[in-house]
């Protein structure tokens, strides 16, 4: 497929309804987790994006089969499983491939994965997985491939060194096929993770503490097929935030899955942005006042990330590029990776007032007045943060390697348009 670029006319005022996708992090975990089951699966509100059509690929290629009955509905069978040699370039596009260790783990016994990839934001240790694998009963080898290896698995009271999410994902889906009650401690606990985790119980599995930091797992259970629907996506809605928000737009999220964006909330209304609640929708109005609070005592207020429930990493870019749109001073702390900042050299460029003090800390002044520029997209969530910046900025401005922001938003370019954004996409010139 051709690298993408988008040619983005800024300046225009949105307005509309808007619909999230289904969340990508839920959605990649519980396409790896329908490999536990030999029965079919039917999952439905499945984001059909760069991602997802890569783990079904992969899944594909270790026997189940895997075919979409509708734009967003996705039908699996894995009545026979192998541990086949996956291939490394699938593996390599997508970090997600490590989700295949667990289930199939669980149902051959081994399985041998290449490095996965994804976004370059920075180191991301593998290890939490290795050590919740091999308190699970297996063994784990890493040399130019990952090794793991079963002849059963058996519950465990098991530590995470960290809140990882993935590791708790495949930690939770081996612990289903293991024998004993199995508990993860420190465990992740975002939307996702319980996504995953009230899969599996629609399966058969036996779990507590779903949302908590303690899941418990009761194995093995005996698991059947199912109906499932993927959660929306929280990361969409607060990009869509975001983009009401530079934007100074009305805009309504529908069915946005209000009970698990408080924390989302609390931190654009740090930026003076105040979204009110309809049922499950999101309103975002326009004539916000977007002034940054000031912390008690007039001091430079802070917005950081943390584990779920706090505000999310994956929201840091857009959280930056809508400060550049408000009123005040605030210190951006991006705490988990350290190469995610580095693209606010683009938004300088653009007019931003930003001085990244070190990888992890950024101080944004605004408002600031954006022009349109060429700039290329390093990863996910930044290549959104961009395209924000974009349709807020006066003139034109082109943002390639957009396959990055194809890889996490469904369509984004259409829906956006369909909002009053003038977004083009087409296949990149000049090299890029």
């Amino acid at each position: 497929m051709p690298p993408i670029q988008y040619i983005v006319e800024g300046g225009h005022r949105l307005s509309g309804t808007i619909e999230p996708s289904g969340n990508k992090n839920s959605a990649l975990p519980i396409i790896a987790a329908a490999l536990l089951t030999e029965h079919p699966v039917t999952l439905e509100n499945v984001p059909r994006i760069r991602d997802t059509e890569t783990l079904v690929e992969l899944i594909r290629s270790v026997g189940a089969s895997a075919e979409w009955q509708a734009r967003n509905t996705l039908a699996i069978h894995a009545k026979e499983v192998r541990a086949a040699d996956l291939d490394p370039e699938l593996c390599a596009r997508i970090r997600a491939s490590i989700l295949l260790a667990g289930p199939l783990l669980a149902r051959c016994g081994e399985v041998a994965l290449p490095p996965p990839g994804g976004d370059v934001i920075g180191r991301r240790r593998l290890d939490t997985h290795f050590l919740a694998f091999e308190q699970l009963g297996a063994t784990v080898t890493a040399t130019h491939r990952l090794e793991f290896r079963a002849s059963s698995l058996k519950g465990a009271d098991v530590f995470l060194d960290e809140p990882s999410v993935t590791a708790t994902e495949n930690a939770l889906v081996a612990a289903v096929a293991a024998h004993g009650t199995t508990y993860l401690r420190n465990a992740a606990s975002e939307p996702h993770v319980q996504d995953l985790a009230h899969f599996l119980v629609a399966l058969g599995a036996k779990i507590e503490g779903i949302g908590t930091n303690t899941i418990i797992v009761h194995g093995p259970a005996t698991l059947g097929g199912t109906n499932y629907s993927i959660q929306p996506d929280h990361i969409e809605v607060g990009s869509l935030i975001g983009l009401a928000a530079v934007t100074r737009s009305p805009l309504r999220i529908a069915k946005a899955g209000v009970e698990h964006l408080r924390s989302i909330r609390m931190g654009f209304e740090r930026l003076g942005i105040v979204c009110g609640v309809e049922g499950d929708d999101l309103v975002v109005p326009s004539g916000q006042t977007m002034k940054i609070h000031d912390d008690f005592g007039g001091h430079v207020p802070k917005l950081e990330d943390q584990p779920w429930p706090a505000f999310p990493a994956d929201l840091m870019s857009i959280a930056i590029v809508t400060a550049t749109q408000c009123d005040g001073v605030i210190l951006m702390f991006e705490k988990m990776f350290e190469s995610r900042m580095f693209f606010v050299d683009k938004l300088i460029s653009m007019g931003a007032r930003i001085v990244l003090c070190d990888p992890h800390r950024a101080i944004v002044a605004g408002p600031s007045r954006l022009r349109g520029a060429p700039m290329t997209s390093p990863d996910i969530r930044a290549g959104m943060a961009m395209l924000l910046a974009a349709v807020a900025a006066e003139g034109t401005s082109t943002i390639n390697n957009a396959d990055q922001i194809e890889r996490g938003y469904e369509r984004i370019e259409e829906r956006l348009n369909a909002l009053g954004a003038r977004i083009t996409r087409v296949p990149a010139r000049d090299g890029h």
